[in-house]
C-alpha cells in the first residue's frame, strides 16, 4: 500500500498545490519567467494536471521541493497569502525594458564600420579600445555586440558630450543593460528627463553628469 505521505513522490495535480501554485503565477503573469530564474517550472496535462520539473536534474518535483518553492515565492511581505513573488516581477520587468530598448535602436560593428567608413574589424578594434577606456557603452545579447545607437553622431563617432557621463557608470560596474535603460529612460535625478536627450543641451550637460555620478556611487556596493 502506498504511504501517500510520503515526500518523495512527485508532486501533480490540477487540485493540490501544484495546480494552486501554477494557478496563481499564471494570474500573477509570471509563469514564463520561472526558467529564466532557474526555478522549476511546470507543464499541463491534456486533462490540466500540473507537472513541475526539477530544472537540475529533469525530474519531476517532490511535494517537499514543491512546498519549499511554494514558501521561496510566498516569502516577500508580511502575509503569504497575498505575497508576490518580487524576484520574478523583477525579471519580467526587466524583460520588458529590454525589449523596449532593442526596438529603440541599436547597431552592430559592420553599421558603425559604414558610418565611419572603414571595415567591420576595424570599427570593432576601435570600440572595443574606446571600451577600455570606458567611452562607449557596449551591451551582450545572446552572443552578439550591441552598440546602443543613441550615443552615436551621424558619422558613428561616440558623441563628445556622452564620454563623461559614460566614465562613471561604466567605471562603477553597472549592468550595461541597466545603465543603457537610465540613459534611454526618463530619470528621476532629472526631473523626468531622459539622460542622453538632456545632455545635449549644454546648460544641462552639468545635471546629466552629476546624476550620472550618483548613480555610479550607489551602485558600487552592490557591485563589489
Amino acid at each position: 500500500m502506498t504511504d501517500l505521505s510520503d515526500s518523495s513522490r512527485p508532486a501533480a495535480g490540477s487540485g493540490d498545490l501544484a495546480g494552486r501554485l501554477a494557478a496563481w503565477l499564471e494570474e500573477l503573469g509570471l509563469a514564463d519567467q520561472l526558467a529564466a530564474a532557474g526555478l522549476p517550472t511546470y507543464e499541463r496535462d491534456d486533462d490540466g494536471t500540473v507537472r513541475w520539473t526539477d530544472p537540475a536534474t529533469g525530474d519531476p518535483l517532490t511535494d517537499e521541493r514543491l512546498a519549499e518553492l511554494d514558501a521561496l515565492l510566498r516569502s516577500e511581505g508580511e502575509d503569504p497569502t497575498h505575497a508576490v513573488p518580487i524576484a520574478l516581477v523583477r525579471l519580467r520587468r526587466e524583460g520588458r525594458v529590454r525589449a523596449a530598448l532593442l526596438d529603440g535602436g541599436w547597431v552592430d560593428y559592420a553599421e558603425v564600420g559604414r558610418l565611419r567608413g572603414i571595415s567591420e574589424n576595424a570599427a570593432r578594434f576601435a570600440l572595443h579600445k574606446a571600451a577600455e577606456r570606458r567611452a562607449v557603452l557596449l551591451v551582450q545579447d545572446e552572443g552578439r555586440t550591441l552598440v546602443p545607437a543613441f550615443q552615436l553622431d551621424e558619422q558613428g563617432q561616440v558623441r563628445a558630450e556622452l564620454v563623461a557621463v559614460l566614465e562613471p557608470l561604466l567605471a562603477s560596474g553597472t549592468d550595461p543593460w541597466r545603465t543603457w535603460a537610465w540613459l534611454a529612460n526618463p530619470a528621476a535625478l532629472l526631473g523626468g528627463a531622459i539622460p542622453h536627450e538632456a545632455a545635449r543641451d549644454p546648460e544641462e550637460l552639468p545635471l546629466v553628469q552629476h546624476a550620472a555620478v550618483r548613480l555610479a556611487e550607489r551602485a558600487r556596493p552592490a557591485s563589489r
